[in-house]
């Protein structure tokens, strides 16, 4: 496992050192390594710092602080003091698509933050207290991952948090020119960058400028904020820096300067020391240096014993390649956090029937609560003769370990201990969506028409991410009730992506295998195997009309003419009353205009021809209200042979659809199904 490393300085500075004076004042210059000091080292650069380990089951979100306090407030007056500082960071990526989280600069009440979540939440929060105003943080976000829930504006900016990682002021990482103008910058370039937070008290302004450590600071913060930080400080709080671990980038602090009530000194660029791997040592005026005579011992006691190493190392990696290189896949790939067997076993209470969610052909999902964190969880252990064996595993572990998004089930990571599979999830306290449907037996636990129509948004919101605005296509191929989970607040997640596959934009993923469940699989890769979007689409209208209609596709305990749903829908829309086949449980409480759209837009969906099927992007227009259903639509849906048939475009601009595909503005009919604008 790659690990996240602070590297500080190894010479320091100390302006001020009574902690009971407003203008105490610090400066590191040189480097210290988190994890290779010694518990001397470390007292003598008052530096406190947590050791990450990547072994024996441990991960900890990394945290660095100086190890004294700082008095931020008058002790009469409760105003907040000035302050000033400055540091030099890199943060260096191992991989060219998926970066790490990032790091923060944070002012904290507590030397460490030991409830923090390791690989998420940038080492300061977990997903309980993010947001929580008793959390008294203050923090400068270095961002590298954008993430939908958190309001993130890309994978590449600045923000300025107040208890929780919805900034409430953000930029894109860049710095402007003295003539105005704005140059961006790219945060994981491993490039080293300067970056400066400061606060006046006066005029209760916080500004935090970023730049290369190769010109002079710009006279223009990036970010600002015009707000009294009074509420927000104890009198005396800590300062330093934390970052969530992760196998995609290492973060750097290769210089820091702090100054209370003044200008932070500035830190001596020729000090600096190389990036471990990435810089010459002649760079950054000379800090990387060596002795000659030095390194020539070095290197002659490496000679000596290169021998007896090699030996070893031979005979250790013929035994371990295999594991070796599972680690490496899932962890260089993928990122998930790895938990541990023990972890989990604690956490589910040795997975006792009791915390026993649901079963079914991959095996059992069960609640947990993980030890120390308290964080609930849910659980899915992959039995050993599953039809979701480890290709599946892997699968799931490689898409919805690096989706963000709202409204998809959240992976927090994963365990593998020898034969068994373990995926780690958010835990959603209200179940799947059949059980609403299906297995309540109170009247008043059913689902109104406005859930109902949210949920079926939520799902499509979901899709439209998957299809089009993630960096790749994800075809879900498993889209029914029992795989979208309902929150606290009853929105509408969709998970278990066991069966998924990805492909490029603009291209067919290969496959040659029926995958799905029968009755949302669409008619037409029964005979060529081949998924696509439209596969998704089908599923996804089979999923509208059981919403609506409250019954599964197909229900043999009923009249004939009912057994399929489809063909129930068809019916009762041919006798001119569509909204007969509305779930009975609802009464007349229901939007009849709505109903209409729901049903029309399933049996539109489910069509058994894929080129009649709407994209994504048009069904989330049609539910918005944002298009309109062809006037044609009966005539539509009832055609088996569409060709030569074109049909109007929709009104989605050429940059709704990623890079590789064809706007839909230039498609017939027979190639891709387009709405109608309004």
């Amino acid at each position: 496992m790659s690990i996240t490393i602070f590297v500080l300085c190894l010479y320091l500075n100390i302006a001020y050192s009574d902690k009971n004076k407003s203008d105490v004042g610090f400066m590191f210059d040189g480097f210290f390594k988190l994890g290779a000091a010694s518990d001397q080292e470390l007292k003598n650069s008052n530096m406190s710092a947590h050791e990450i380990y990547a072994d024996g089951g441990r991960s900890e979100a990394g945290q660095v602080f100086y190890n004294l306090p700082l008095q931020f407030k008058n002790s009469n007056t409760t105003s907040v003091f000035s302050f000033s500082t400055t540091f030099i960071f890199a943060i260096v990526a191992t991989h060219p698509k998926f970066h790490g989280h990032g790091l923060a600069f944070a002012i904290s009440p507590t030397r460490f933050i030991p409830e923090a979540q390791p690989n998420q939440y940038l080492g300061l929060f977990n997903a309980t207290s993010d947001g929580q105003s008793s959390n008294h943080i203050v923090a400068i976000e270095l961002d590298t991952d954008q993430d939908f829930q958190l309001g993130d504006i890309d994978d590449n900016h600045l923000g300025i948090d107040i208890d929780g990682l919805d900034s409430v002021n953000k930029s894109s990482a860049g710095y402007y020119t003295d003539r105005g103008r704005f140059r961006k910058l790219d945060l994981s370039s491993g490039e080293p960058m300067q970056v400066w937070v400061e606060y006046d008290s006066t005029d209760q302004k916080l500004g935090v400028t970023i730049h290369p450590i190769n010109m002079p600071k710009p006279e223009t913060p990036l970010v600002t904020l015009k707000e009294d930080l009074s509420s927000c400080f104890f009198e005396f709080m800590y300062v330093g820096f934390t970052s969530s671990s992760g196998p995609n980038s290492s973060h750097y602090i290769l210089g820091w300067s702090f100054r209370m009530n003044g200008q932070a000194q500035e830190i001596h660029l020729s000090r600096l020391p190389d990036i471990p791997g990435l810089l010459d040592p002649n760079d950054m005026g000379g800090g990387g240096r060596v002795h000659k005579k030095i390194l020539i011992a070095i290197l002659s006691l490496v000679g000596a014993v290169i021998f007896l190493i090699l030996i070893y190392g031979v005979v250790m990696i013929v035994r371990r390649r295999k594991f070796i290189q599972v680690l490496e896949d899932w962890q260089i790939l993928y990122g998930p956090h790895r938990f541990t067997y023990k972890d989990l076993f604690i956490a589910t209470k040795g997975f006792r029937e009791g915390q026993l969610l649901g079963r079914g052909g991959f095996g059992r999902v069960y609640k947990g609560i993980l030890p120390f964190s308290n964080i609930q969880i849910a659980v899915k252990r992959v039995s050993h003769d599953s039809r979701q064996g480890m290709r599946e595993f892997i699968a799931e572990i490689a898409t919805i370990g690096r989706l963000r998004h709202p409204n998809l089930v959240r992976i927090l990571g994963y365990c593998k201990r020898k034969k068994e599979l373990l995926l780690v999830y958010d835990y959603m306290s209200n179940g799947s969506l059949d059980k609403f449907l299906y297995c309540l037996p109170n009247n008043d636990d059913k689902l109104s028409w406005k859930q109902r129509f949210k949920i079926i948004k939520d799902v499509a919101s979901a899709l439209l991410y998957l299809h089009q605005r993630w960096v790749q296509v994800v075809i879900h191929r498993d889209i029914k009730p029992a795989n979208i989970l309902m929150d606290n607040d009853m929105n509408a997640r969709l998970g278990d992506f066991g069966l998924a596959k990805l492909c490029d934009h603009g291209n067919n993923p290969q496959t040659s295998l029926v995958a799905g469940t029968p009755g949302y699989i669409d008619p037409e890769i029964v005979q060529s195997g081949k998924s696509n979007t439209y596969t998704d689409i089908y599923s996804f209208g089979v999923l509208l009309l059981e919403i609506a209609c409250g019954r599964r596709p197909v229900e043999t305990q009923t009249s004939p003419e009912k057994v399929l749903l489809t063909e129930w829908v068809m019916d009762c829309w041919d006798k001119g009353d569509i909204c007969e086949a509305v779930d009975s449980r609802l009464g007349d409480a229901y939007e009849v205009d709505e109903a209409e759209l729901v049903l029309k837009l399933g049996l539109l969906c489910s069509h058994p021809i894929a080129s009649a099927r709407p994209a994504i992007s048009c069904v989330v227009q049609y539910l918005d209200g944002d298009s309109q259903l062809p006037d044609n639509l009966s005539d539509l849906i009832k055609a088996r042979n569409l060709s030569g048939w074109s049909g109007q475009v929709c009104s989605s601009s050429s940059s709704d659809f990623p890079t590789g595909q064809t706007s839909m503005a230039s498609l017939t009919l027979t190639e891709s199904f387009a709405c109608s604008g309004r």
